[in-house]
């Protein structure tokens, strides 16, 4: 296997534990304790294979390096509990929005803004919510804020919002796009400027024109289903999405309809392909292949979408917790991460609870070994596989 050497980090985000993995053979090569990160706003692709997240316990974001003498490169003072996490394509400007945490209602209306090259940094108030955001990069970056309820994309600059003084003062978009109010995803394509937002009507498109966006056309999800997850390919600059559909009563999980929606940004083209009911959320995007986790009362699988369309499935031992028929599939269950490389052809998956990672050859179509880990990664946990010059950072948002 023609493989870049990647290292793979696995969170434990509810044990505080973080591990550094060499592939494929597991060896750990950094550990990190008392280190709760924040499985929401996920690991950020930086430059030089470099990630960042945020430490929610500790209110850090931290910029690691796994393949660095020291593991913890810096730690910057961040508002949490940390909801989404983005930067600028070079890598150098850095927002994090906080959300929910543990309550049930939206309360924080803080934003974190940073400079990694000069190492200033800046909280402002801006709405409370669950705010996603891209940041558009360039000689005058822009922040981009995605609200609900109402639903808007919410424009700063992110100088403003650096020179904001102490305090933590309220801050006014200088532009704002509406949107609807049901909005859950977010990314960005560095190339074209254009920022994409997740909605029931579709993935809501715009462009950047000077310091402000012009709406696009709103790209149909063209299934009597929607995405709740946006992820831009940075392989054949395309859009992703799992398209979940049927009873939105989560105690008919065992029942909901999959469906990997794939938008190729260059041909306008929508490729469909049904994936199985269950429970299916995030993917990963691996050289060749595109990666989902099915979770299901019958037997859970790897998924497999091929760069040519082919379709395989990786048969996943079952998980002790898993979520039941007659039960909800978010409370007090287990779940599973999947973590690939668009350097390698490596996919791992977590089984929550059992401190294991299964690692599968995409190629091949079958588990090679099984990592143990001594944490057990209740609620699956959450990773990021990365390869030093494989290109992830192409995609700007936290995943």
């Amino acid at each position: 296997m023609n493989t870049t050497a990647s290292a793979l980090l696995v969170s434990d985000h509810m044990d505080g534990v973080v591990y550094v993995l060499t592939v494929p053979d597991g060896t750990v090569t950094g550990r990190l304790t008392g280190r709760h990160l924040s499985e929401h706003a996920g690991f950020l692709a930086l430059p030089g294979g470099r990630v960042a997240c945020v430490d929610d316990r500790r209110g850090e974001l931290l910029v690691l390096d796994p393949f660095g003498a020291r593991l913890v490169e810096r730690a910057v003072p961040v508002a949490v509990p940390a909801e989404h996490l983005a930067c600028d394509p070079t890598g150098r400007r850095l927002v994090v929005t906080t959300g929910l945490g543990q309550s049930t209602e939206p309360w924080s209306d803080l934003l974190t803004i940073i400079d990694l090259d000069t190492g200033e940094a800046a909280r402002v108030r801006t709405r409370v919510g669950e705010p996603g955001v891209t940041v558009l990069g360039g000689g005058d970056p822009l922040v981009v804020l995605r609200h609900r309820e109402p639903g808007a994309l919410a424009v700063h600059r992110f100088a403003d919002l650096l020179a904001a003084p102490s305090g933590c003062p309220v801050v006014t978009p200088h532009a704002l796009l509406p949107l609807p109010d049901d909005g859950h995803g977010d990314a960005q394509d560095p190339a074209s400027e254009q920022v994409f937002a997740a909605t029931s009507a579709g993935v809501h498109a715009a462009r950047r024109k000077g310091d402000t966006l012009v709406a696009e056309s709103v790209i149909p999800w063209e299934a009597s289903a929607r995405g709740w997850y946006l992820r831009l390919d940075t392989r054949r600059r395309a859009l992703w999405s799992t398209l979940r559909g049927g009873a939105p009563d989560p105690l008919r999980w065992p029942d909901w309809t999959n469906q990997a929606w794939r938008h190729d940004l260059e041909t306008g083209r929508t490729l469909h392909t049904e994936l199985g009911p269950g429970l299916v959320f995030r993917l990963a995007l691996a050289r060749e292949h595109t990666a989902f986790t099915r979770i299901h009362p019958d037997g859970d699988e790897l998924v497999l979408l091929g760069a040519d369309d082919s379709l395989r499935r990786v048969p996943l031992h079952a998980m002790d917790g898993a979520p039941r028929r007659g039960g909800t599939p978010w409370e007090g269950v287990q779940r599973r991460a999947v973590a690939a490389s668009p350097g390698s052809d490596w996919v791992a998956v977590t089984r929550g609870g059992h401190g294991e990672v299964h690692l599968v050859d995409a190629v091949a179509g079958h588990e090679t070994t099984r990592l143990r880990l001594a944490t057990p990664l209740d609620h699956g946990g959450h990773m990021m596989l990365i390869g030093r010059n494989d290109g992830a950072d192409g995609d700007p948002v936290g995943r």
